[in-house]
């Protein structure tokens, strides 16, 4: 079980020792245990930053924010790493990390059982959204409250594939039904939203931080249902190859400390995010209102329901997932959550 001390101060805790460490990219050791004999305990000040790609989602968008923040504030630097971001889909970032040619990326849970399975080399380091954030979504006027209230109504769908539809199977199981049960609409340019908008659809999946968010924007009320009570799906989060585990465990894990106090900056200050993100993406600022509230909605999502340490990953959780995804016929092979996570480079009391 994770510590409960408060994220922020074991994240500084953590880059400041792997700072002091210099941050060796060449180290296998975990993060605070004893060095190597003969290994040099106090690599040279001069030392040349570690270099990490990483990966995050295919739209650059104030989701993003924490990664922005570390950047822009100097959290990488200082913790000896020097940061390149590349904006992928969800299925490439899987392969790619798993090659090596991307270090670190932004994953689906649901995305790295199955890979895992069929044998790509990568590892969930660390939780970004301990709230499953794929929901569905419908007007309040629709008079849908609960997943047995689907059955016979229109549903938009990108596509029968991903995190998506593997909630809307677990919610529509919840109730005795199935994808039979209700008419699928697939939307493959993501104009689900909009169809719910405009009454093209009763009802669509989307993510907790984003449609529901901008139709409540419009004046509508929004019913979302959650998947969280059924069964605990692992969100999107950090993920890492085996290699890279090998080779630059101190500098993932001083990743992952730099980005969960970004992380933390922005929960206890949220405006600081939207700066950090229209910094980075201009654009952004054509609707700060907007931005503002998909990033509440986004922290909210990082915590979780029950409120607790940011990155955290549940072990137990993961065992119920892959349970849950096999009975959909989505793990070709067995495995275990050990073999899909990694929580060592976790920050730690």
């Amino acid at each position: 079980m994770p510590s409960r001390r408060p994220a922020r101060t074991l994240a500084m805790a953590l880059v400041a020792a792997l700072l002091a460490a210099g941050c060796a990219p060449g180290s296998s050791a975990a993060p605070g245990s004893s060095a190597a004999p003969g290994s040099s305990a106090s690599p040279s000040p001069s030392a040349a930053a570690t270099r990490l790609t990483v990966g995050l989602g295919y739209i650059p968008s104030v989701q993003f924010a924490p990664f922005y923040l570390a950047q822009q504030e100097g959290l990488y630097r200082d913790a000896g790493l020097e940061v390149t971001f590349q904006n992928k889909i969800d299925p490439d970032l899987v392969t790619l990390v798993g090659q090596g040619a991307v270090d670190i990326g932004l994953a689906d849970g649901t995305s790295v059982i199955p890979a895992v399975s069929q044998g790509i080399p990568v590892k969930y380091v660390a939780s970004i959204y301990r709230a499953f954030p794929s929901v569905v979504f419908a007007k309040e006027s629709t008079g849908i409250e609960a997943p047995g209230d689907l059955a016979d109504r229109t549903v938009g769908i990108p596509g029968r594939y991903g995190s998506s539809w593997i909630m809307l199977q677990a919610l529509l199981d919840s109730a005795g039904l199935t994808v039979d049960d209700v008419e699928i609409r697939e939307y493959p340019d993501f104009g689900q939203g909009v169809a719910v908008q405009q009454g093209a659809v009763d009802a669509a999946t989307g993510f907790v931080n984003n449609e529901p968010v901008q139709l409540e924007l419009t004046g509508e009320h929004a019913t979302v249902l959650t998947v969280d009570d059924i069964v605990p799906l692992p969100g999107p989060g950090l993920i890492t190859g085996t290699r890279a585990l090998e080779t630059k465990r101190d500098a993932v894990a001083a990743f992952v400390a730099a980005t969960v106090m970004a992380m933390e900056t922005i929960a206890d200050d949220p405006d600081r995010g939207v700066d950090a993100a229209i910094e980075a993406v201009p654009d952004l600022a054509q609707n700060r209102e907007t931005q503002r509230a998909i990033l509440d909605a986004t922290i909210a999502a990082w915590r979780g329901e029950d409120g607790g340490d940011l990155g955290a990953i549940e072990p137990a959780d993961w065992e119920q997932s892959i349970e849950f995804m096999a009975e959909l016929d989505l793990v070709p092979n067995p495995i275990t959550p050990e073999q899909a996570i990694d929580t060592t480079v976790l920050p730690a009391g």
